[in-house]
């Protein structure tokens, strides 16, 4: 008897050891996130994977957004595409016209085995990345909007007792960092986005026609004709003779000018809220861009900035359903916090920002809510809710090619975008005509 039960349950064990675990489905995630960001990336993905048992999240970091996106592009048309890509605000348009290669996150979801609402997502952050009907086209993951860094110990030793909230502020607390031994009172990045493309929406003014390219592709830019603008940035060149702007090139590329103190302020995203934690010896802080008055005597909101997850196709359906659950994962009140309270990139939900209020994160991170303020200051125009522009990650290089010979002395303000305007509107037809 004895015998003849072990025998049986030998038998049962090598059944049972002959069968394979279920292998998890992986589903594929590039990004372009480095560094701690990435890291934050891999954590995230780690806290899905280990919250269940059928599906496993690997991230792949390919390079920065436009290599991030090549990459994507060209492993569809190979047919080796991932199952999710991370693409920055100005590639929607050229993901939009990806007809049959994008599964709309709006349907994806909502035909999922899940729960979800798509009015828990800020609407400041969602409308971005939606349909003239309000289906959403991605997730938002990681938004973000130009702020003002602020050196507090350059301007309180200044005399500036109050952070520049205006234009005409701002080179007044030039005057007074100069008068006090201190050149350098301003430098900015990304500056299509933040000194064209926001200055613009902040002062609700137009980029190009066709509500910033959201009512069509057939639109054109029409940034040159802002006069205000014009001789702002003339104004800004003029300075560089006296040392009260410094370049420091395109990106984060002048984020040392910061943090080693050289500059006073630096207008650039809200996102690099952990690096400049990480490397300014000074008390700093962030305050809204400033007011051209010239223009307007208060603000609009300003746009966001940053990428959003965008799904391929040409999976398994179940894989889908993964996908799914792994986006409900990301917007989860305490994944959004966590991600937000590190980095300075906004949440995704009202649930998260009044999850951060309530664990008193703005209360002992003074000004770390400025981003959220900014975009919802007031309820944004046709002007002020984005721009959809074709062939705009291009466009964006023109511009910056234009400012920087603005920069250089090369050309006057008037002339800088001029040529922008007339370069950005060639691309802008060759996009109309490839997707016509």
């Amino acid at each position: 008897m004895t015998l003849h039960r072990t025998a049986t349950a030998l038998a049962a064990l090598l059944t049972t050891a002959a069968v394979p675990a279920l292998a998890q489905t992986e589903i594929q995630l590039w990004h372009a996130m480095g560094g701690t960001l990435g890291e934050k990336v891999e954590e995230i993905a780690n806290g899905f994977n280990e919250s269940q048992d059928e599906f496993t999240v690997v991230p792949t970091y390919k390079g920065n957004y436009t290599e991030n996106m090549t990459a994507a592009i060209a492993a569809f048309r190979a047919g080796e595409q991932p199952h999710v890509v991370q693409v920055f605000e100005v590639g929607t348009a050229t993901m939009m016209a990806a007809k049959g290669a994008v599964r709309p996150v709006q349907g994806m979801m909502e035909g999922a085995n899940i729960e979800w609402d798509a009015d828990a997502y800020l609407p400041a952050v969602k409308s971005y990345y939606t349909t003239p009907e309000g289906d959403m086209l991605s997730l938002p993951f990681n938004s973000s909007t130009p702020v003002m860094w602020y050196n507090k110990d350059l301007l309180e030793s200044a005399g500036v007792t109050e952070v520049p909230g205006t234009w005409d502020e701002m080179f007044a607390a030039a005057e007074k960092l100069q008068a006090n031994g201190h050149d350098c009172a301003f430098s900015f990045g990304w500056q299509s986005w933040v000194m064209l493309e926001n200055y613009l929406a902040w002062h609700d003014q137009p980029v190009g026609s066709k509500e910033n390219g959201f009512a069509g592709f057939d639109t054109e830019f029409q940034f040159a004709e802002s006069g205000d603008l014009t001789s702002l940035l003339q104004r800004i060149a003029d300075s560089q003779e006296d040392g009260t702007f410094k370049y420091g090139g395109r990106r984060g590329d002048s984020l040392p000018l910061f943090v080693s103190g050289e500059c006073a302020m630096w207008m650039n995203s809200s996102a690099y809220y952990s690096g400049i934690k990480e490397q300014a010896e000074f008390a700093f802080g962030q305050a809204m861009l400033p007011v051209n008055t010239e223009a307007r005597d208060a603000a609009q909101n300003s746009i966001i900035g940053g990428a959003t997850l965008w799904v391929l196709e040409g999976h398994d359906e179940a894989d889908y359903q993964g996908v799914a659950e792994f986006f409900n994962y990301v917007s989860l009140p305490e994944v959004q916090a966590d991600w937000h309270q590190a980095t300075g990139y906004v949440p995704i939900t009202t649930a998260a920002y009044e999850l951060s209020q309530e664990q008193g994160f703005y209360e002992s991170n003074p000004g770390t809510d400025t981003a959220i303020k900014q975009l919802s200051l007031n309820e944004p125009t046709a002007n002020s809710k984005g721009v959809r522009f074709g062939n705009f990650v291009q466009v964006r290089d023109v511009i910056n090619e234009e400012l920087e010979a603005l920069w250089a002395g090369d050309k006057t303000a008037a002339e800088a975008l001029k040529a922008a305007q007339e370069r950005g509107n060639q691309l802008l037809r060759d996009f109309e005509a490839s997707n016509g």
